[in-house]
Parts: structure tokens; sequence; C-alpha cells
């Protein structure tokens, strides 16, 4: 009796892998897919026909990740704070690509956080890996993967932004709002020469306000205005990438709030921004 339930498991589990080597038309390397907006992207991009490479520093998760996806994935376990971790995930993955016979068409760079605290006080250590996650492995993924994109005329790139991104700056997170304007000027700018050549390389910055994820706890702040799900932010991200928008701000909240700031002064805007973020320390 044990020993047929024994190979009843066995045999179950085999059926689920052999479900998993269902493989996808298109791929996506997606970083920071563990938890919050990156795992919902995941998921949805299952209904585009993408299949993904899952990246993060938790292989649990990602683990748990790949068990409810219906296409194959891949796993790399990564830490991109880690100044050499982005350019040695590209070898991999070229490695990966020529031995599964793998194209990547989409890249998604999500991995990011974020800190709070006066200047003065927060720590070095943090903020330098904040730099290296947000701006550095950003910088080298996006590079390494346009490049190709480019030669081939096809492809997407998503770079997870934030609202904070748009603002001039951002007291009290002075070092997050400043890596997330470079990503979203980074972003405008790369568009922008893509457009003047005529490329349909499509290259994406997604500009969220508050969204309930794990960011909050890892940046020691919580919010006092409404949030979005990440299934929400997801959503809209990947509909508006594949409708070639290059700046992304999901929610009609955040909409009229980007718009209304146009209005405003620099320094106005960045009193607003310090008041409110002081509110949270």
């Amino acid at each position: 009796m044990a020993l047929g339930l024994i190979a009843k498991k066995v045999k179950k589990k085999r059926m689920i892998n052999m479900e998993k080597d269902i493989r996808p038309d298109k791929w996506a390397l997606v970083t920071g897919s563990s938890s919050g907006i990156g795992r919902e992207i995941v998921k949805l991009l299952e209904s585009y026909g993408y299949g993904s490479i899952l990246v993060a520093r938790r292989r649990s998760r990602l683990e748990d990740l790949a068990e409810v996806l219906k296409y194959k994935s891949y796993i790399i376990e990564a830490d991109l704070s880690q100044p050499s971790t982005a350019k040695d995930l590209c070898q991999k993955i070229d490695e990966l690509g020529e031995k599964e016979a793998i194209r990547i068409d989409l890249l998604v760079n999500n991995a990011g956080f974020g800190d709070l605290g006066f200047f003065g006080d927060t720590d070095l250590d943090k903020e330098l890996d904040m730099i290296h996650v947000n701006i550095e492995s950003l910088h080298i993924l996006m590079k390494h993967y346009l490049k190709r994109f480019i030669e081939e005329d096809r492809g997407h790139i998503l770079n997870v932004a934030s609202s904070a991104g748009l603002m001039p700056a951002g007291p009290y997170m002075s070092t997050y709002y400043a890596t997330k304007a470079y990503v979203t000027s980074l972003t405008s700018g790369v568009a922008k020469e893509l457009k003047d050549r005529g490329s349909r390389v499509v290259v994406s910055a997604l500009c969220p306000g508050p969204v309930d994820t794990e960011f909050n706890d890892v940046a020691n702040c919580s919010f006092d205005i409404g949030s979005i799900g990440p299934g929400q932010c997801a959503r809209e991200a990947l509909e508006n990438l594949f409708k070639g928008k290059t700046i992304i701000v999901p929610s009609t909240k955040m909409k009229l709030a980007t718009k209304f700031s146009k209005i405003l002064t620099r320094n106005r805007l960045i009193d607003i921004c310090g008041r409110q973020q002081k509110k949270k320390i």
C-alpha cells in the first residue's frame, strides 16, 4: 500500500516535470522576479507567449514561482548588488542560450530597492549596493541586450523605475530618487535614439507610485497615499510596453499627480517630496 502511494507520488511529479517541458515561442529575462512586480510580470508574460529566465537572490522563491508557471523556465540565483554580477549574468545566459537554443526577446530590469533617512545618517554600503542594482546592473544588462535587439531589429526592454524618477529630487530618499532619475533619463534618451534610427526595438520605463510590495520593508518606510497592487502595475506595464509607450505611469491617480506636478516649480516639487518623505521617518 505504502509503495503504491509512493509510486503515485513519483508518477505525479514526473507528469509535472513533463508539463514544464512545454517551450514557449519567446523568452523574457526578468530580474527581481522572486516577488512583487517582477513576479507578477513573469506570470502575465505567459499570456503573451513568453517563457522566462528567472533571476533573483532567493532561489527558493524562484522555485516556488516556477512551479506555478505553464511554460518551461530557467532559474539563475544572482545578487545584482555586487559589482561583477551583471556581466557574469550576461555570460551565463549567453551560454544557456547556446546550450538550450534560447533567444532573449524581452528584458525586464526589475531588480532594485530604496532606503529612507537623512543622507548624512544613511548607511554608505547599503547606498552603494543600491547604486549597483538600480543603475550599474540595469545599465550593463540594457546595453548587452540592446545591441543584439538592434542587430535583429526586434525586442523589448522594460526598465522598472519609479514616479520618483520623474521628480527633480526626493529629500530623505535622495539616493533612491537619484537612481530612478537616472533610469528614466537613460530610457528616454535611448528611446529617442532608436526612434531616430527607425528601429523597431522598444525601450520603456515603468514609473509607478506606491505599490504593495516588499519594497517598503527594505526601504524602512510606508506610504500615506493609496497604493496599487503589483498585479495591476504589471498588467498596465505590459499593455503599454507592447503599445510602444516610453514612460509608463500606472493608475489614474498617479497619471493625474504626474500631470499636476508639471505646473509646479522645481523648488516647490522638492519641498512637497521632502515633506512627504520626512513623515515616514
